[in-house]
């Protein structure tokens, strides 16, 4: 598989310029409103004006990926659901009676389904998008969870889909995933990236009890011990202990952040992506927010070491990218404030700096000051 999509696309992505995001905030500082008194409100604005690299930008499209793949590991009796829910969810997802659909009606956004690394199937099913690159992963725990060549190109499959977003006219990304075991290889990537243990990273997952929790713990540290993931290596990383959904989450962030489009990430696997995508490419740090803090067990962790601070904490653990549809919506209304509400010279106020209305004009420039 070549690397050479993967390559262009991190030389093309570069740290936010300073001056969009002091532009923007000149405008939220112009506001009627005392300054800052809409705090991550305004942070989020400035972000979003920043990425866009516009003066007045808008958000027509939003848009939740969902990438699902399956896990060879779930023979080492990791998850309380059996293998075949992956497919059923998938199913459900396409019919629009899954959480995620409905947080994504609530908030106007698209959903997308891949199938990238399904154990099944699937026919007559149209609505659901076929980039499968193996029928799952192999069982990290005796063996590495996939092929160098299979993350690449599950890489390449998130920045394909992320590319084909953007030109259908995506404002906006979220990230969603589903795949029965999926915390497992999360927690791997984890502590392989932060170097916690296995147990100050690893969760429930789907709710199970304390003896499985407890040997799920041990797969990780076996699977640790056997591959000896190295972090100055994040495709070795991914390619040993991830997951098919967790590269193409990963190259969904590349892809968005080459294109200048922002990406809110979900929880605990989709930030497990992060990771992978930070460690590929530092800048792309830039155009993600953390949607929410799951329940997850070690989640904190991840966000800590990507320096992101959640929107949320609303105790989610649910996945599908239902923790980043909401927080697209935060964004809209911090864009909406950026973009609607009145300066003081518009609206005949006195700002408190001067006392006396604000002279008119000062309302927003045509480009970032240089």
């Amino acid at each position: 598989m070549s690397t050479a999509l993967l390559e262009a696309t991190i030389a093309a992505i570069q740290p936010l310029d300073q001056a969009w995001l002091a532009q923007a905030q000149e405008r939220l500082d112009q506001l009627t409103k005392p300054r800052g008194s809409l705090g991550r409100l305004e942070e989020l604005a400035a972000w979003y004006v920043a990425v866009r690299q516009e003066p007045l930008p808008t958000i027509k499209k939003k848009v939740v990926v969902i990438f699902a793949g399956d896990h060879g590991v779930v023979a080492e009796g990791v998850s309380a659901y059996p293998q075949e829910v992956t497919f059923q969810m998938v199913a459900n997802f396409v019919r629009g009676g899954a959480g995620i659909n409905v947080l994504a009606r609530h908030v106007g956004a698209e959903v997308q389904i891949v199938d990238i690394g399904v154990n099944h199937e699937f026919t007559g099913m149209p609505g659901l998008l076929n980039r499968k690159v193996a029928p799952g992963t192999r069982n990290l725990a005796r063996e590495a969870a996939m092929r160098r060549e299979d993350a690449v190109a599950a890489l390449t499959v998130g920045i394909e889909v992320a590319q084909a977003a953007v030109a259908a006219g995506g404002d906006i990304l979220a990230t969603g995933e589903m795949g029965i075991g999926n915390t497992t290889p999360a927690a791997a990537v984890a502590a392989a990236f932060t170097g916690q243990p296995a147990a100050a990273v690893t969760g429930r997952g789907t709710g199970v009890d304390d003896a499985t929790y407890q040997h799920k713990v041990q797969v990780i540290e076996q699977a640790l011990a056997l591959h000896r993931p190295d972090p100055q290596d994040p495709l070795g990383v991914l390619a040993a202990i991830g997951g098919l959904e967790i590269g193409g989450l990963a190259g969904l962030m590349l892809g968005a952040a080459a294109a200048r489009r922002p990406v809110l990430v979900d929880g605990f696997i989709a930030t497990a992506g992060a990771l992978v995508a930070v460690r590929l490419c530092p800048a792309v740090r830039d155009y993600l927010q953390a949607a929410h803090q799951s329940a997850e067990n070690g989640h904190q962790v991840m966000l800590a070491d990507l320096g992101l601070r959640p929107l949320l904490q609303l105790d989610m653990r649910l996945g599908e990218g239902t923790g980043a549809a909401l927080g697209m919506f935060l964004v809209e209304a911090g864009l909406r404030i950026y973009r609607e509400m009145a300066t003081f010279a518009e609206a005949g106020v006195s700002d408190k700096d001067s006392g006396e209305p604000a002279a008119a004009g000062n309302s927003v420039h045509g480009g970032p000051p240089h």
